[in-house]
């Protein structure tokens, strides 16, 4: 054991490697232990919990193994569980300078996804984190049908969705925050958006973008991309090249398109250009920044989030936009939330 004193209790060490583990991009079965262990202990009473550990059965409850045994164990003790401290040593940084005035300008993320899709946690557990790290609202945005990889969400599906979302928001009502309701939409080949206009028009918040034939001939992507951006229920270009640079996804070149005719399109339809905080993105790239600034767009900076931990790779984004000098009135998302909706809702 590490012997220092810890006295955050079991569930606190537990989502804290989690949280690490997800920043850092790890692979989501590392991650899913601790997350289920959670999920365990929970709902049992302390006394409950230090019996098992005291008699060295906490691994005959479901979800707990060795490694999350000997958290709890540990973290129950006081201690700092070892775990814990590996995690903290290994991913405790950020990896990332730069940006801190742009990040706490910042009142909410504008692109998440949750385990309705093909993000690894429970909705509440992603506006539980996003409140932690002291955002003001949350945009959850599951994909939508096209995207069957990723469970895309038939409108069936979503209308259940937004359902859950006003159960979360009753129990957070006083908090302070607000999960707002949105979507992942992708542009389809004619540009249209693979959604109902009626399920749209529900929304607080619309993302579009691109995610299949992502090699289209430059001219036709254009076409698609600028199309799109003309969709009155359009409000944020999603990671607009698509382009990989790293991560155990492999990397992937970007799509082309002549993104002057894509930006000033956006900025005449009022919809934002998302500066992709995740760095196996990093899009647009650099040069495009700078090209949607001086064209006059509004930016989104946003985490894209598949998992808890991944909400604070908004710092990413942040250095990026600060690089390139973008002013913070023209980042929607520190915008206060009664301002973006009207925004995103004229």
């Amino acid at each position: 054991m590490v012997d220092t004193a810890y006295d955050e209790g079991p569930v606190a060490a537990l989502r804290r490697i989690a949280f690490l583990l997800e920043r850092a991009r790890e692979d989501t079965y590392k991650v899913k232990a601790y997350r289920a262990a959670v999920a365990t202990i929970l709902p049992l009473a302390d006394e409950e919990l230090r019996a098992h550990a005291d008699a060295g059965t906490l691994t005959s409850l479901p979800g707990i193994g060795s490694s999350t045994a000997s958290v709890i164990t540990e973290a129950l003790a006081g201690v700092v569980p070892q775990r814990l401290a590996r995690a903290e040593r290994e991913h405790g940084d950020r990896g990332v300078t730069g940006g801190e005035a742009v990040r706490a300008a910042l009142r909410g993320d504008l692109h998440s996804h949750s385990d309705w899709s093909d993000g690894g946690s429970p909705i509440e557990e992603m506006a539980f984190t996003a409140i932690e790290l002291g955002l003001e609202y949350l945009v959850l945005t599951d994909h939508s049908p096209r995207l069957k990889v990723a469970r895309g969400l038939s409108a069936e599906r979503l209308a259940r969705q937004l359902e859950v979302v006003d159960a979360v928001n009753s129990h957070l009502t006083g908090s302070g925050f607000t999960l707002l309701k949105g979507i992942e939409v992708d542009i389809l080949d004619d540009g249209s958006l693979d959604q109902s206009d009626e399920m749209l028009a529900r929304l607080d918040v619309r993302v579009a973008s691109v995610h299949s034939k992502l090699g289209m001939e430059p001219a036709a992507m254009t076409r698609r991309m600028v199309a799109a951006t003309a969709h009155p229920r359009m409000n944020v270009l999603g990671h607009c090249t698509g382009r990989l640079v790293t991560g155990s996804r492999g990397t992937r070149g970007p799509s082309q398109f002549d993104a002057r005719a894509v930006f000033e399109a956006c900025a005449a339809n009022d919809v934002a250009v998302e500066i992709n905080s995740r760095p196996e993105r990093r899009d647009p790239p650099t040069d495009l920044i700078e090209l949607a600034r001086d064209i006059g767009c509004l930016f989104s900076i946003d985490s894209d989030a598949h998992a808890p931990g991944q909400l604070d790779l908004l710092a990413h984004g942040c250095a990026r936009a600060e690089a390139a000098g973008i002013e913070s009135d023209r980042i929607v998302n520190t915008w206060p939330e009664e301002r973006l909706l009207a925004w995103a809702n004229p």
